[in-house]
């Protein structure tokens, strides 16, 4: 007869901690911020770990130099919920979408997004802005604005070499005979007291349009004028705070026209859309930052497809809109990591286009706002003091 020996259990290892540091940084820094909230739950050393400042840095260094793009959608119908919805499009034939509650503050007080970097948002309402994490829901409310947040133009940037976040808010004064005057400019370095008055600017900037950042300064596209028949590239220096006009490329058959539309980054580049005269959207990069030769035409896509999903109220806005700008109806947001690209139209419909095949692709979510605000956003657990490599 065989005889029973009782074996006594050993406390099991967590699995990580036979992992050299390296190992698990690499591992965690691969990982969806959605599935870094996730773990933070297992127990106390993981969640001190994914806090650390250094995964957070590296997750999102990870995240934007590997194409991991997402964005943030926000209603921009009236009495919505203002709800802030999360898509990530790294593969776009997998959805994955998580649904933010509202910033901590009033119900009553309408929540706006204005602009996306390094994976916080800069929100306005009317008293003033916040600047928000919407996945840890960190978020600071800036000091108080001399002017309403609804005036004039909001951008938010951070600079590589001071490592410093700044809001600058453009305010553009209208006098009694509806005449453009000089826009003012103020500045908040995040962590100051107050706004700082740097002046007035030369330029006219009452279309609202995307800004876009790279090297460390801000992009606008100026209003052409009486004095200026084609739009300006104005660029601001976050560490200088000074403005400068940037080159252009010569498209649309010159300098002289108004076809240069919007600006974007496409991988890192200074990029954008401008319409031919035979309505082909043209996307130009700046392969060389400051260099006008450096800008090439890499794309022209045709503005002839419709999105399916637009209402009939919605193509006869879209074709008053082509007849009135035509050079308003679709906008470039950004390229895809199979090099395929995406298109917004008029704030109601998202599209993939793939230049290889010359074909059209719109891209529905449960739940996906019918009227929207959309912004190039990298999920990350980033905030304002944590260093970005």
């Amino acid at each position: 007869m065989s005889k029973l020996v009782k074996i006594e259990q050993q406390p099991t290892r967590n699995v990580m901690d036979k992992l050299p540091e390296e190992i698990i940084l690499r591992i965690l820094s691969r990982l969806p911020v959605t599935s870094l909230l996730q773990s933070m739950s297992v127990c106390r050393a993981w969640r001190r770990l994914i806090r650390a400042p250094l995964l957070v840095s590296t997750h999102f260094s990870h995240m934007a130099d590997h194409g991991r793009l997402s964005f943030i959608f926000q209603s921009n119908r009236p009495n919505s919920s203002y709800q802030l919805f999360f898509i990530d499009f790294s593969d776009v034939h997998r959805e994955e979408k998580v649904t933010f509650k509202k910033i901590p503050a009033d119900p009553s007080m309408a929540m706006f997004m204005v602009d996306s970097c390094n994976g916080l948002l800069c929100m306005r309402y009317s008293r003033g802005i916040y600047i928000y994490n919407p996945f840890t829901r960190l978020y600071l409310h800036l000091p108080k604005m001399q002017y309403p947040a609804q005036v004039g133009h909001i951008a938010f940037g951070f600079h590589q070499t001071t490592k410093q976040y700044k809001v600058v808010h453009v305010i553009v004064p209208w006098g009694p005979s509806r005449l453009v005057l000089k826009s003012a400019v103020h500045v908040l370095t995040i962590g100051d007291p107050s706004w700082r008055n740097i002046g007035t600017l030369p330029y006219d900037l009452t279309r609202p349009m995307p800004k876009a950042l790279v090297n460390g300064r801000l992009h606008w596209l100026s209003k052409p004028d009486n004095n200026n028949t084609a739009s300006l590239l104005i660029s601001f220096d976050l560490e200088t705070e000074q403005f400068q006009e940037v080159p252009k490329p010569d498209c649309c058959g010159g300098g002289s026209d108004r076809c240069f539309h919007h600006l974007m980054v496409l991988r890192g580049c200074l990029s954008a859309g401008a319409y031919h005269v035979n309505e082909e959207l043209e996307i130009w990069v700046m392969k060389e930052y400051g260099i006008k030769e450096s800008w090439i035409k890499e794309f022209s896509i045709g503005t002839n497809y419709l999105p399916p999903t637009l209402q009939q109220k919605d193509l006869l806005h879209f074709n008053n809109a082509k007849a009135r700008f035509p050079n308003s109806s679709v906008r470039v947001l950004c390229i895809l990591r199979n090099d395929e690209i995406l298109l917004e139209y008029l704030n109601r419909a998202v599209v993939v286009f793939d230049p290889r095949h010359g074909t059209f692709k719109e891209l529905t979510f449960h739940e996906m706002p019918h009227w929207y605000t959309i912004v190039v956003h990298v999920g990350s657990l980033n905030w304002i003091d944590t260093p970005v490599y």
